[in-house]
């Protein structure tokens, strides 16, 4: 009988390319919905509501692994207080919610796998290479995503194996981070933002989702992971690869500073801060990345 697959954020960007790649390793998927949507062959969707706290159980009580991805989406919107709050309230209620389904029903789960980000090393810019034992920060993103895996230590106390995959900047057709950056560099008015020294761990979708199988079916896997490419990257480097796959080189000065934290306030930290990151624990394993070359993984994103 096949092994159930039960993910949150499922109608995402990753998630649903996390639900193809599931389906052809031979899993069924269940994915929690805000919306009615009617069963297919290889998916059921169950209905649940966070700011509600109201779910379908049997999502919860069917599934043998719960991969979860919801939360609300960090560079959306300007970060005002109650953004903010939303942000955060997504992430931990949403976890809390799972929760309280596995601790009633005494379920145990073959393995909770949840989405984290690098991030909880801080919006800061340095050369320190980030590990899994690196100190986590205190600022927004920092204690955003610690609250988001503190909820995730309830379900670890319930003896079900947890995994934290701490994820950089997702490169996908499409969409993800390409998908905003996209209209403005295919019309050769891309350019490098602030000193564009600070680094931008990345990692391209198709590896991201292997990560998530790869800690389905590795039973070793345990604890955070960092995944995102260690290769130096900043935003100069990213900028100018990025242009030359499209076919030019970038021509306009860099966008100051003061303009970008004028356009996007307190957000601006995403796009002007960014730590290097290291995935050689996930390495250890014996994970392998098919993208490892910023311009190989940039131009299977954008290349027809």
């Amino acid at each position: 009988m096949k092994k159930n697959i039960l993910i949150s954020g499922g109608s995402g960007f990753i998630g649903k390319h996390l639900t193809d790649l599931l389906i052809e390793k031979g899993f069924s998927v269940s994915i929690l919905s805000r919306s009615d949507k009617k069963n297919t062959t290889d998916i059921s969707y169950f209905k649940w509501n966070v700011s509600n706290q109201t779910i379908d159980e049997a999502a919860v009580l069917n599934a043998d692994y719960v991969i979860h991805l919801a939360g609300e989406n960090i560079a959306e919107k300007r970060w005002t207080a109650k953004r903010k709050l939303a942000i955060v309230e997504s992430r931990e209620k949403s976890t809390q919610l799972i929760y309280s389904v596995l601790k009633k029903n005494n379920k145990k789960l073959d393995a909770f796998i949840s989405a984290s980000a690098v991030g909880i090393y801080g919006a800061v810019n340095g050369e320190e290479i980030c590990t899994e034992e690196t100190p986590l920060a205190h600022d927004f993103l920092g204690s955003t995503c610690q609250k988001w895996e503190n909820a995730i230590d309830f379900i670890e106390n319930l003896h079900i194996r947890t995994v934290k995959i701490r994820t950089g900047l997702v490169l996908g057709k499409n969409d993800g981070f390409l998908k905003k950056l996209i209209p403005i560099f295919k019309y050769r008015l891309g350019s490098v933002l602030g000193s564009g020294k600070q680094y931008m761990p990345w990692i391209h979708v198709d590896d991201l989702c292997n990560v998530y199988l790869e800690a389905v079916v590795n039973v070793e896997m345990n604890g955070p992971y960092n995944a995102a490419i260690n290769d130096n990257t900043n935003n100069a480097i990213f900028s100018k690869i990025l242009a030359r796959v499209l076919g030019y080189a970038i021509w306009l000065p860099n966008v100051p500073e003061f303009v970008l934290k004028f356009a996007m306030g307190e957000m601006s930290k995403i796009v002007l801060t960014g730590r290097r990151v290291s995935s050689e624990k996930l390495e250890k394993l014996g994970f392998q990345f098919k993208y490892k070359n910023l311009e190989e993984a940039l131009r299977n994103c954008l290349i027809k």
